[in-house]
């Protein structure tokens, strides 16, 4: 049987001026179409956007974008987004994967940016759930749920065997490596490339409850507000 690492995956990520997906705003996006493994397999498209607000110091330090750039050289939000859901929203159709690191995030700010361009949201222009998603973050929670240590990019590519050129949050970087890691984490737990994908998609789901309920007890715990969302990936 033909596992959905098989066929197309199209890689997503963004950069932005924070991580608050309700009020921040997405500077770049990186889509990254892949058929194989390696970057030969690859199409990158990437899209420098104007947010029309200032980028925080805090923000710049991360991903090295400035607004004399952005506003130099960034296209208009409206613009950039539309044809960016244009494109996920003609992969899901196919039924070619979303795969993004933490991706719930990505498609909340991007929902929340397209919403603010007076735009259809993604999941308006599906007229359904935006799935099928893929997640190696949720996945290895999922599948590792126990190990130590953090489990940011970086962390998963030192533990699943993927190198990396020291250029992440660059949002094709990041792509290209959110795919090596997914087929590393595959590689190393086959039936993880053997669930049929709306299956995959549902245990995701599962996967990403028990750990934000886990969470949650912890920040209870700790006197915190217990605020990691239960549903995913919206």
């Amino acid at each position: 049987m033909t596992s959905w690492l098989d066929r197309p995956l199209l890689g997503f990520d963004t950069e932005t001026t924070g991580t608050d997906v309700t009020t921040d705003r997405i500077i770049t996006v990186a889509l990254v179409y892949s058929v194989a493994p390696g970057r030969d397999g690859e199409t990158v498209a990437t899209w420098l956007i104007d947010p029309g607000v200032a980028i925080p110091e805090a923000a710049q330090a991360v991903h090295g974008i400035s607004d004399a750039h952005v506003r130099a050289h960034g296209l208009p939000p409206a613009e950039a987004l539309d044809e960016v859901a244009a494109l996920l929203a003609r992969a899901l159709e196919q039924d070619v994967p979303i795969v993004a690191y933490n991706g719930s995030f990505d498609l909340q700010i991007l929902e929340a940016d397209l919403a603010r361009c007076g735009l259809p949201t993604l999941r308006e222009r599906l007229g359904r759930e935006i799935a099928p998603v893929i997640d190696p973050l949720v996945i290895d929670r999922g599948v590792d749920r126990f190990r130590k240590g953090k489990r940011k990019l970086v962390d998963l590519m030192a533990h699943y065997g993927v190198e990396q050129d020291g250029r992440l949050h660059t949002a094709d970087v990041d792509v290209s490596s959110t795919l090596d890691v997914l087929r590393a984490l595959a590689a190393r737990h086959p039936e993880i490339a053997e669930m049929p994908l709306d299956e995959l998609f549902r245990r995701q789901g599962e996967w990403h409850r028990d750990w934000a309920e886990n969470f949650n007890r912890f920040l209870e715990r700790q006197g915190r507000t217990p605020d990691a969302p239960l549903a995913w990936p919206l």
